[in-house]
Parts: C-alpha cells; sequence; structure tokens
C-alpha cells in the first residue's frame, strides 16, 4: 500500500516537472551572448578567489612551524583595532565657508530688517521684535552712527564663525557669547545685536569634517603611542599543525614569507566553474518556467547579477544584502513570473562573494527570506497602486525583522538598517518609475501592464471598435470564452483576455472582406471571383496584425496570439471554390502560414476562436449534451490536424476547456421573462 502510494506520487511529481512546452529555439548568436554573460558573471563571481591568500585567520594550519630567528612583527589586527577606537575621538572639523557667507547673508537680512521696524509707524511682525526704548535709539541715531553699529555686529559674527559654531548649541549661550563679542557698545545696542548675532546663527553649524586631516591626526596619535608589535624569539611555535591561525599567527607567518598571495589559478578555477554552473542553471530553470524567455530577459536577469556582483565586491563588508537582492527579484517576478525571481534569488544567494559569517549570514538569510515574499507577491499584483503599497511594506518588513534579530548590538546598526530601509525604499519606487521603460526595453508583460493595454480605450482597440464594429464584437465574445477556458485550467487569464482583445486587429486593414462586418450588404469576394485571392486577404490579416503590433509596440507575448490563433489551419471554403474549379489545387495554398500554438495561451484562444461561432449558431433547443458533443468535435478536428502537439494542453484540460466553453454558452442563451407592453393610445387629430 505504501509502496503504491509512493509510486502514484513519484509519477504526479514526474507530470509536474515534465515541460508543458518545448522552450522557444534561439539563434546562434543569441545563444553565444547568453554564455558569454553567464561566463562574465561566474569571471566577477570568483574573482575574489583569484588573488586570495594561501592562509588567513580561522582556518586550519596546513603545518607546524617554528620561528626560524628573532624578529619584531607589525600586529595588523591590534594596529585596525586601535585606529578604529580612535576614529570617533579624532574627528577633525574645519570652518565652511559656503556656510558661512549663508550666515552673513542671513544677518544682513536681519539688519534690514531692524532698520525697517525703526522707520515704520507702527510695529511690525519680524523674526527679531525691538523695543520701544531700542526703537527710540534707533530713530535717534545719524546715518554714520548706524552703519558704525552695523559693522560692529559683523565684526562679530565673524570672530564668533571663524572659532567655529558648534551644532545644537544653546540659545542662552549663543546669546551670551554674542554679548562678550559685543562688550564694547553700550547695553541697547549691546541687547540688540546679540539678538540678531543669536537668531542669525542659532540652529546651524559652519563646521565640517575634513577625513584628510582626521586620518593624518590618527595616524600621528598611533605613532605616538607606539605601534603594536609582536615580539618573537627563535624557536617559538608559531602555528600547530590542524589548529586555527590567529591574526598574530598570520601577521608571522606573512614576516617570514610563508603566506603565498600569488594568483592559485586551480583554486580560482573551481570557483569559476562552480559560479558558471549555476548561472546556467538559473538559465535553464528560467526557460523552464518561461517556454518564451526572449535572449534579451536571460540578459536582463544575467545583467542584475552581474551588478549585484558587482557593487558586492566594491562596497565589500558594507554592502547591503537587502538592497541588492530585493529590486532586481521584484522586477524579474513581475515581468517574468514568480518561478524564475525565486530561481534569481537562489542563483544571487549562493553566488554572494563576501565570506558569509555572523551577521553577514543573519542579514543575508532576512534578505533571502524579504526577497521570496517579494518574489511570491509581486507575480499577483494587478496594478501600480498595488506595486507602490509593496514598495513601501518590504523596507518595512525587512527593517522589524532585522531590528527584532539586532536588538541587542549597538545603536550605531540600528541607525545602519534605518538608512538601509531607507534606500531600499527609493530604489523601489525609482524601479516603479521606470518600470515602463525596462518592460518595453526587454519585453516584459507583467500584469500591471497587461491590465492597461486591455483597457478598451486604448488607441489601437477603439480604432478597432470604430471601422471594425462587428469584427470588435467578435473579439468581446472570444474574450469571454477563453478568459473562462484558461480559469478552467489554471492557465494565465490576464494574458489570454489581453491577448484575445488583439488577436484580430490585421482585420483593419479590410474590414468589409470578413464576413462579421458586411452586415446585409454584397460580400466583396463574390466579386472578387479568385479563390486564391481570398485566401491571400485572409492571411494578409495576420500579417497586417504583426505590424501592427510592432506599430504600437504591443510584447512579443501578445503579438504572438495573432498568428498563432489561426496556426496553419486550412481555408476551407476557399479551398473547396478551388477545387471545383481545379481538383489538383494544392491544399498548402489555403493554409494559413503559423506557426501553431506555441503556449496553452494561444492554444485556448484557438479553439475559442473556433467554437464561438458555432456556439452562436446552435438553435434554441438545443441541449447542453449537444452543444459539449459538437465543440468536442471542433477540437478533435484541430488535434486532428496537429495545432496542439507544441502547446503543452493536456488531454484532461481539453476536457476541462469544453465544458467551459458550454458554461459560456449557457449564461449567453439564459432566457428572459416577456415584459407586457401596454397598446399606444390614439390621439384624434
Amino acid at each position: 500500500m505504501v509502496l503504491r502510494r509512493l509510486r502514484s506520487l513519484w509519477r504526479q511529481l514526474l507530470r509536474l516537472e515534465r515541460p508543458r512546452q518545448s522552450p522557444a529555439i534561439w539563434r546562434a548568436r543569441d545563444t553565444v551572448s547568453v554564455l558569454l554573460v553567464c561566463a562574465l558573471v561566474a569571471l566577477v563571481a570568483s574573482w575574489p578567489w583569484l588573488v586570495e591568500p594561501s592562509l588567513r585567520p580561522g582556518m586550519a594550519a596546513p603545518f607546524t612551524l617554528r620561528a626560524p630567528n628573532a624578529a619584531r612583527v607589525l600586529d595588523s589586527d591590534a594596529l585596525e583595532q586601535r585606529r578604529q577606537a580612535l576614529v570617533p575621538r579624532t574627528t577633525v572639523q574645519v570652518v565652511d565657508g559656503q556656510t558661512n557667507r549663508l550666515l552673513s547673508q542671513k544677518l544682513e537680512q536681519g539688519l534690514k530688517a531692524v532698520e525697517q521696524q525703526a522707520n515704520a509707524d507702527q510695529p511690525r511682525l519680524e523674526p527679531v521684535q525691538i523695543t520701544a526704548q531700542e526703537r527710540s535709539w534707533l530713530q535717534g541715531l545719524g546715518s554714520a552712527e548706524l552703519t558704525a553699529w552695523a559693522r560692529e555686529v559683523r565684526q562679530a559674527q565673524l570672530r564668533m564663525l571663524s572659532q567655529g559654531l558648534a551644532p545644537g548649541l544653546a540659545e542662552g549661550h549663543l546669546l551670551q557669547a554674542a554679548s562678550l563679542q559685543l562688550d564694547s557698545l553700550a547695553p541697547i545696542p549691546r541687547r540688540l545685536g546679540a539678538r540678531l548675532l543669536a537668531a542669525s546663527l542659532q540652529g546651524h553649524s559652519n563646521l565640517r569634517s575634513d577625513q584628510g586631516l582626521s586620518q593624518r591626526r590618527i595616524e600621528a596619535l598611533i605613532t605616538q603611542q607606539s605601534i603594536p608589535t609582536i615580539v618573537v624569539q627563535q624557536g617559538d611555535l608559531v602555528t600547530r599543525q590542524g589548529e586555527p591561525i590567529s591574526p598574530q599567527a598570520l601577521d608571522v607567518l606573512d614576516y617570514f614569507g610563508l603566506v603565498n598571495r600569488r594568483p592559485r589559478p586551480f583554486t580560482w578555477l573551481g570557483h569559476f566553474l562552480e559560479a558558471l554552473a549555476v548561472v546556467g542553471v538559473m538559465v535553464l530553470v528560467l526557460r523552464r518556467w518561461r517556454a518564451c524567455l526572449e535572449p534579451r530577459q536571460a540578459l536582463l536577469a544575467l545583467g542584475a547579477m552581474l551588478v549585484m556582483q558587482g557593487f558586492t565586491l566594491w562596497l565589500g563588508p558594507l554592502a547591503s544584502p537587502m538592497v541588492l537582492l530585493v529590486p532586481p527579484v521584484l522586477l524579474l517576478a513581475q515581468g517574468l513570473g514568480t518561478a524564475c525571481g525565486l530561481a534569481w534569488l537562489a542563483a544571487a544567494s549562493l553566488l554572494w562573494p563576501l565570506p558569509i559569517t555572523g551577521l553577514v549570514a543573519l542579514r543575508l538569510l532576512v534578505a533571502v527570506g524579504v526577497g521570496s515574499a517579494a518574489a511570491v507577491t509581486a507575480g499577483r499584483q494587478r496594478n501600480r497602486a498595488e506595486l507602490l503599497q509593496l514598495a513601501v511594506l518590504l523596507p518595512g518588513a525587512g527593517l522589524g525583522v532585522q531590528y527584532l534579530l539586532l536588538q541587542s548590538r549597538s545603536p550605531a546598526v540600528q541607525v545602519d538598517l534605518l538608512s538601509e530601509a531607507l534606500l531600499l525604499g527609493g530604489l523601489l519606487m525609482a524601479g516603479l518609475l521606470l518600470a515602463p521603460l525596462v518592460e518595453t526595453f526587454f519585453g516584459l508583460v507583467t500584469r500591471a501592464r497587461l491590465m492597461e493595454l486591455a483597457d478598451l480605450q486604448r488607441p489601437l482597440l477603439r480604432r478597432l471598435s470604430v471601422e471594425a464594429p462587428g469584427t470588435f464584437e467578435h473579439t468581446l465574445m472570444i474574450a469571454g470564452l477563453a478568459e473562462e477556458g484558461a480559469r478552467a485550467i489554471q492557465a494565465d487569464i490576464d494574458l489570454v483576455r489581453t491577448g484575445a482583445l488583439y488577436h484580430d486587429v490585421g482585420k483593419l486593414h479590410g474590414p468589409q472582406w470578413f464576413i462579421e462586418n458586411q452586415g446585409e450588404g454584397s460580400n466583396p469576394h463574390d466579386a472578387l471571383d479568385d479563390p486564391a485571392a481570398s485566401a491571400r486577404i485572409l492571411q494578409a490579416h495576420v500579417d497586417e496584425g504583426l505590424k501592427l503590433a510592432r506599430r504600437y509596440r504591443l510584447p512579443r507575448p501578445l503579438a504572438d496570439f495573432i498568428p498563432e490563433h489561426q496556426g496553419t489551419l486550412k481555408m476551407g471554403y476557399f479551398l473547396h471554390q478551388a477545387r471545383q474549379r481545379d481538383p489538383s489545387t494544392p491544399e498548402q495554398r489555403f493554409r494559413y502560414l503559423g506557426p501553431t500554438p506555441r503556449s496553452r495561451e494561444t492554444a485556448i484562444l484557438m479553439l475559442a476562436d473556433g467554437c464561438e461561432a458555432a456556439l452562436r449558431s446552435l438553435p434554441l433547443g438545443t441541449s447542453e449534451a449537444e452543444a459539449r458533443q459538437m465543440v468536442r468535435r471542433i477540437v478533435q478536428a484541430r488535434q486532428a490536424e496537429n495545432q496542439l502537439v507544441h502547446s503543452g494542453i493536456s488531454r484532461a484540460e481539453l476536457e476541462l476547456l469544453i465544458r467551459a466553453f458550454v458554461r459560456v454558452w449557457k449564461r449567453m442563451r439564459h432566457r428572459r421573462i416577456p415584459y407586457p407592453i401596454p397598446a399606444r393610445k390614439a390621439y384624434s387629430a
């Protein structure tokens, strides 16, 4: 019993893993381009191992060594710790001239405001209010005396700025310092000038850090305190085989020339091949889950991987896994699907080039969790507003999770997490703004873009409704059938509905040649009286549709509905006419050029297109079983002509489609209650 159940589960897994359809065939140059970019990604990912030293702290010592002679060795680990400890206490600040000019301009504005208040008849609302005594003093001054007082205030400000203005200085201390600078003035002008100075300087600082001077001071302090060294006597045990190498032991080994820093090609080659295998498997997974994957879309995924690797190597320990992993995952999951986004995330996590230890491992784990949530939810977002909400929620979730996991660490880590969340939110917002450009350039089809293209007020659909109203109504009917069919077999409903709206746009080149637009008028094919020419006109609606798709920049998956919904079907009516005239007429001249459906979605549309007219033509008394049998005959006819071979659609799914089409037909043919309409009353003249 258990064995039978295990065998059944194994068969189900095999069915799930078997591709529904064959991947699209790439041209040789496209394949070569993808392989070259794969090699470039593998090269960047394996670059740290190309110049990796043969020994490093923490690894097991490959040999036992005693010092061959006495030596005094620089302790690099202690030196770095001392340098890090001195950084917060040795920041050198200098006066910023640009800030000084801005503060001087602010003081000039205050002086002008005081002069205007003194000359005004009534008090005015200004940043610095003057008292009645100060007003009378100002009004009693001559022009030369007012100029001299203003010069004293300016000189006091220059003296204060030249000493440096500390940030966050209390207003009382600032007012006291300004009063001391104006100590030579009388009490009234001193108080007024001090208030002016305090108002112009309050909340500002004219100091900025100078990295060069700070570094020189650190080096000078380290030199004064003596550089930390390791004293080694001849015969001292440096390392014992199998024991971890300490940082001090590594410095001693490096001093005696036992640390090999030359390129290690064999070690690098192993990591290069490993990285190449990872990106190769990622591309295969993308093609497995998205059979219509284009080379430029594979290059987009590889390019995102390359950018992530480059920034990680450039930033080193400062690289944020959250910032580098989540935005590409969100973009790829929207455009290529959840499975493709998760595949990229898995490959990027495996190829993270920095040593994954301690804090880095924890942050990488959180980033993978947030990225997985982004991939799962992004594939279901149907408009830009939902994506905007996601761009706000993801940074908040990442910040909250990391805060809970790292709350026992120093406050500096919390500030770093807040900056990381803000940066991630900014990148996601920028990605939403640039998403339409990326979608157009790389041919991505997101849910939001499908919803926008399905708007019936789009120029091409609006033109179809005006110039070919019969075709437009036929399109809406097929869209309803195809949508129900896609829902029945769990295909891409949004893609099917949008593709159905555009599948017959090529009929705009000559709407009168198609029966649904002719009404009760004459059929131009009768006047043409040439079956071969009529067949060329029918094929032209496919060719013209592809031209319109390029002109209106429809995505490739939508443009595929135009030729594939007809496949290589026969134009039976005109073939029959031609063979009545010439029995030797080849059938191939009266077939559409194809290709046949290469996805479940285009196959659904082909079947819906074939069943729509037949279902509408059924008489009122037709039973559900009769309608289902009629639809089944059409489906079997498409199978007999090998139209569904490359679609990846199964027999069970075909049966579900038949039932779905009949359900739509039943809704279309529902009965209505006859409403009694009273006779119109007649009125005499």
